[in-house]
């Protein structure tokens, strides 16, 4: 009796994982990473954005010597990787901030409120030694929740669109 029902919980749980798929988000519309990560996963409904700064995609380099462009340059970062799976700022349901001095809380927020939608995602801000890149005042993470679904309907109209150009 024991084995049946451990077998039967074992197929359900394959099937689980066999329904949630993952894949691997890269743009060239964001800064690429510097180190041993990614930009962004998808699995299943959910994507999840690594912390990125205020870095330009083309060159680089860092943008803004203020938190108000570092924050828009971060926020546009975000909102690029978002888009190349389909994504936009408003999917966003958690985001964590990492701020070089936590006295900027006031400024960096205002530029946030204006980027994110009510009702705003969820959000941890915390100071952090942000070091590693000299100048960079504040890395934003996020998760991001989009049927896969509306995703691959999204990208089979996009395709069909293309096909119709040529």
């Amino acid at each position: 009796m024991f084995c049946v029902l451990g077998c039967l919980a074992s197929e359900r749980l394959q099937l689980a994982t066999n329904a949630m798929s993952k894949h691997l988000i890269q743009t060239k519309q964001a800064p690429a990473p510097l180190g041993a990560y990614s930009q962004g996963w998808r699995a299943g409904d959910f994507i999840f954005v690594t912390g990125t700064g205020p870095i330009d995609p083309a060159s680089g380099e860092l943008v803004g010597s203020d938190i108000e462009q570092q924050t828009e340059r971060t926020i546009d970062n975000i909102a690029a990787i978002l888009a190349a799976d389909g994504a936009t700022l408003n999917e966003v349901v958690k985001v964590n901030v990492h701020l070089s001095d936590t006295s900027l809380f006031a400024r960096y927020n205002a530029v946030y409120a204006k980027r994110f939608t009510r009702p705003y995602p969820v959000r941890t801000t915390v100071g952090s030694d942000l070091g590693h890149t000299p100048g960079m005042l504040i890395e934003i993470d996020c998760i991001a929740y989009l049927e896969a679904e509306k995703t691959e309907r999204a990208a089979r109209k996009s395709k069909k669109k293309a096909n119709r150009r040529k």
